[in-house]
């Protein structure tokens, strides 16, 4: 895993100067708002492995207040919000009870970014019982339904003849997520090349989807272009065969989930 100090110079990763600004913002976002922040990591294209090079920086982190907070019996706003600043950073962060609770929904956004690939900050303890967590009791149906549903609205209808270019991948991504759960039965990872490295893809597929990778990784700005069939297909085709709406999107936790979450509830929050 790459940590904010150890990264490299490259578009599809972070720079150590640029993960250094991110860091120094997270430092100033805890401060300003009294919180301790348990994890940071990047969760947008530059985690997900499709970064232009004037990608924003999709910050997500995960934080917890004093006890006392959790002691009130009016929950106050549990999320945290910074509006995109001037080096392409945007920053959102989740308080520590809501984050459990929505593993306990198997939300796949949690998932992905405690296990991105690029990480900013990491207290040592709090992201790793979440991901044992999510790999004793993630319900894999109901990431396949969330998987199933992110991919279906990206592309619109095929009236227009052309597209933004880059929506394919926020359709492809989740569909190669959606296949490697009913294929591997496990927990996917969230970047685009394993993901396509774990899955039976037919050649012209794989081909198109690299073709078009290269491109927005050399481009800063991929804009619209022309529908690219090949992939129109197997987008379509993959959405009616993977449509998991025979399988129940309603998480019903398993036996332990709830306990063990609210043990590491509230040993993190100090309770």
């Amino acid at each position: 895993m790459i940590t904010w100090n150890d990264m490299t110079d490259d578009c599809t990763t972070v720079s150590p100067e640029m993960a250094a600004h991110i860091r120094a913002t997270l430092d100033s976002v805890a401060r300003e708002e009294g919180v301790r922040i348990l994890f940071a990591a990047e969760s947008g294209s530059r985690a997900w492995g499709f970064a232009s090079p004037d990608s924003d920086y999709d910050v997500r982190f995960i934080y917890v207040h004093s006890r006392d907070w959790y002691l009130s019996l009016v929950e106050d706003r549990d999320v945290i919000e910074r509006p995109l600043d001037s080096r392409l950073v945007d920053l959102a962060g989740w308080d520590l009870r809501k984050a459990l609770r929505l593993f306990l929904k198997s939300n796949p956004a949690f998932y992905e970014w405690l296990t991105s690939p690029v990480v900013y900050f990491d207290d040592g303890a709090f992201a790793t019982a979440a991901r044992s967590l999510f790999e004793r009791y993630a319900d894999l149906d109901v990431l396949a339904h969330a998987y199933h549903s992110i991919a279906s609205g990206q592309l619109g209808g095929r009236a227009d003849p052309d597209v933004k270019l880059k929506r394919y991948f926020y359709a492809i991504r989740p569909l190669l997520a959606l296949q490697w759960i009913e294929q591997r039965q496990s927990l996917p990872p969230m970047n685009l090349e394993q993901l396509m490295g774990g899955l039976r893809l037919a050649g012209d597929v794989s081909d198109a989807i690299l073709d078009l990778l290269n491109r927005k990784q050399a481009t800063p700005e991929l804009g619209r272009g022309p529908r690219i069939a090949i992939l129109e297909t197997w987008i379509a085709d993959s959405l009616a065969a993977h449509d998991p709406a025979g399988r129940s999107n309603v998480r019903i936790p398993q036996s332990g989930a709830l306990e063990d979450a609210n043990a590491l509830f509230a040993s993190t929050a100090r309770l």
